[in-house]
């Protein structure tokens, strides 16, 4: 299974990276927008725990990417490969962040992956909320049928 976890703010990494390791934990690949804050954080914690990770990044290069991503998808398509992120996760967790987490929630929604958000983060309607990083991932993994 591969989950998409998406965000911003280095105030948020500590929760990534222990959403990353979960995730990797329950063999899961953790997938992100490839570039710093909760995307390494993520990829940085799925790696600690023997994880694999996969970086879908926006520049036209390889390597662009966080040191901690074992694949590069290289889109050179900027801030649109948000719906490839969305889209390459069976479910998506979503922790901080601000419009192109925004976007990618509203991608995930309508393309039907299921999308929990880890508190505190953005308010979306009819959106799972989770209080803990055990809780996102438990309500993630157990809404993709």
């Amino acid at each position: 299974m591969q989950v998409a976890v998406v965000g911003s703010g280095r105030e948020h990494e500590a929760r990534a990276e222990e959403v990353g390791r979960l995730l990797a934990e329950r063999g899961c690949t953790v997938v992100t927008g490839g570039l710093g804050e909760v995307m390494a954080a993520a990829a940085r914690g799925a790696k600690s725990a023997g994880g694999t990770t996969i970086g879908i990044v926006p520049g036209e290069r390889r390597h662009e990417g966080n040191e901690w991503l074992d694949h590069e998808v290289v889109t050179g398509i900027g801030h649109a490969r948000n719906v490839a992120v969305a889209a390459s996760g069976d479910a998506v967790i979503a922790i901080g962040g601000s419009w192109g987490t925004l976007a990618e929630v509203a991608f995930a929604m309508r393309l039907g992956r299921p999308v929990v958000i880890l508190e505190p983060g953005l308010q979306v309607e009819g959106v799972p909320r989770a209080a803990t990083a055990e809780e996102a991932v438990e309500l993630a993994l157990s809404s993709v049928g």
